[in-house]
């Protein structure tokens, strides 16, 4: 299975199209708040599954603030964030995971890309879409029973 995973959009909902288009084929698509909005209008275009969190910048949203996803057998963490406090490390959402025996955690917020191990545990930041943002990213993530989760990040420019 392969995830277009997004996060931060901020209204950007061209580059979350661009950045599915260069993705494609795609089977779902994850993203990770503060564009909830911008989630709604692909959901709407798309037809794929789109499953979305929403962040601290989505007042009013109907998303989740987090939720697992399973998927492939997998058990995924998807969260804005924010109520992790990451911007100011990660041990809150390592301490999380490991309760919840979670496989991987995507979580946004910092508009920092990230992808990393922590006790087996893939910790996934896609970056920011952000029109505003410096550098604009998204990650792919794979899950295949060969590999397990596996993720690349790339620019939307």
């Amino acid at each position: 299975m392969k995830i277009l995973v997004i996060s931060d959009t901020h209204g950007n909902v061209n580059g979350a199209f661009a950045a599915h288009t260069r993705s494609e084929p795609v089977d779902a698509i994850v993203h990770l708040g503060d564009g909830s909005s911008d989630a709604d209008i692909l959901r709407e275009a798309l037809d794929i599954p789109v499953i979305s969190v929403a962040g601290n910048c989505d007042p009013g949203s109907t998303s989740p603030r987090e939720c697992v996803w399973e998927c492939e057998g997998k058990k995924l963490l998807l969260t804005h964030g924010d109520a992790y406090q990451v911007k100011s490390g990660l041990v809150r959402l390592q301490q999380r995971v490991l309760e919840l025996g979670i496989d991987g955690a995507l979580f946004g917020h910092t508009h920092q890309r990230i992808c990393e191990k922590f006790s087996g545990i893939l910790l996934i930041n896609p970056g920011t879409l952000a029109a505003y943002g410096m550098s604009r990213s998204y990650a792919v993530l794979s899950i295949t029973l060969e590999e397990g989760l596996t993720c690349r990040h790339f620019d939307l420019e």
